[in-house]
């Protein structure tokens, strides 16, 4: 009786899964608030700075086409008291060199911070070079960290005298934690009494979305949107951890983050995306295209046997064919065809990207298409 008991269990629990496998469930793609938005003041600062790349074995710059370098080489002796005006030097173990980093929110001074380097003049490879101590500056001009260090390069280049292989981008690297921050941005977030999220993607229905959300979360009406791409947030006095705890729970909150209808077209390399709202009116499609092939056979023509007149000539032979596209059909599209209706209704037109292309700009025109498009490239 057990064993019975325990197998008609078993089977009710098996029966019981797959009607809830096989049952039709509605899909959302939420995401997490923190991945939608920025808070506002909490940003990059974008820094720069130019310097000496030396330790090239041979392939630095050419300091006759390059006389920045060399007047940065003779500059930086002077100040170590060796003295080179006037002098004539032909160095190919220096390059002139930008670099260029970013300043996370809330470095801390003495903080390490990544740093790429870039060839500018001639120089045909920075492999194996030593950057030089290089003052960064930021938007403000004022010195924000200082870089230096080995330079770790992806790319190389080998040349001979007859053929010369590269591959990657020999000219510019990166240094790991090759700079130090020296000055910090001052940002008060902690002592904020309101708070700006700044959507990613504007929106005005996913603004709406988060800030229902902070508000259903935490019981009160803190969360209010101002346009399409800011949500504004009260700080509650007394939310446990202030404005970082408040931060801290908002952004793991999952929304539903909403997308205008948008079709992208790449005009370059035939590359199309279409929106999951892409939706069109009733239309009619025909695509055909007119072509002609022509072809040349020449052909020899020869005399009999043993004829005393006749000679061997070429006679040429031309074909023509003309393909007008009689054979495609047109395809009507109901109104309210969604993307998949709209891509399976093109293939079996057997349209080609760049056709596709033009009948998308079409339906557009036409105003049947209800998304915009969007050209890049």
């Amino acid at each position: 009786m057990l064993n019975r008991r325990s197998l008609t269990s078993r089977l009710l629990a098996a029966f019981a899964g797959l009607l809830v496998a096989l049952s039709p469930l509605q899909a959302f793609a939420f995401s997490r608030v923190k991945d939608l938005v920025d808070v506002q003041g909490i940003r990059d600062n974008m820094l720069v700075g130019y310097g000496l790349v030396v330790g090239l074995n041979g392939t630095g710059d050419s300091l006759r086409n390059a006389p920045f370098t060399e007047q940065s080489l003779q500059t930086m002796l002077e100040r170590l008291g060796v003295n080179t005006r006037g002098e004539t030097m032909q160095t190919k173990n220096v390059a002139a060199v930008m670099v260029t980093a970013n300043l996370h929110a809330f470095a801390g001074q003495g903080t390490r911070i990544d740093v790429t380097v870039s060839a500018l003049g001639d120089a045909k490879s920075l492999q194996g070079g030593t950057l030089l101590v290089t003052p960064l500056f930021g938007a403000d001009s004022n010195i924000y960290a200082l870089a230096q260090g080995p330079i770790a390069v992806g790319g190389f280049v080998a040349q001979g005298q007859a053929a010369t292989v590269t591959r990657g981008v020999p000219t510019s690297g990166r240094i790991s934690n090759g700079a130090i921050v020296e000055r910090e941005i001052s940002f008060q977030l902690a002592g904020a009494a309101s708070l700006k999220l700044s959507l990613r993607n504007p929106d005005l229905t996913t603004a709406t979305r988060i800030a229902d959300a902070v508000n259903r979360y935490i019981g009160l009406n803190i969360a209010e949107t101002s346009d399409p791409s800011t949500v504004q947030l009260a700080v509650p006095a007394t939310y446990p951890k202030g404005v970082i705890g408040l931060l801290s729970d908002v952004e793991q909150l999952n929304v539903d983050p909403d997308l205008p209808a948008k079709v992208i077209i790449d005009e370059q390399s035939g590359v199309i995306v279409m929106g999951a709202d892409v939706h069109i009116s009733t239309v009619a499609i025909a695509q055909g295209n007119l072509t002609i092939r022509v072809s040349e056979t020449p052909q020899v023509s020869q005399p009999t046997a043993f004829s005393q007149t006749g000679t061997t000539q070429t006679v040429q032979r031309t074909q023509i064919q003309i393909d007008d596209g009689k054979g495609n059909k047109m395809a009507v599209l109901n109104d309210g065809v969604s993307l998949q209706k709209l891509v399976d209704g093109l293939n079996a037109l057997g349209v080609g990207p760049r056709d596709i292309i033009s009948i998308l700009q079409a339906i557009k025109a036409a105003g049947a298409l209800q998304a915009d498009i969007e050209v890049i490239g």
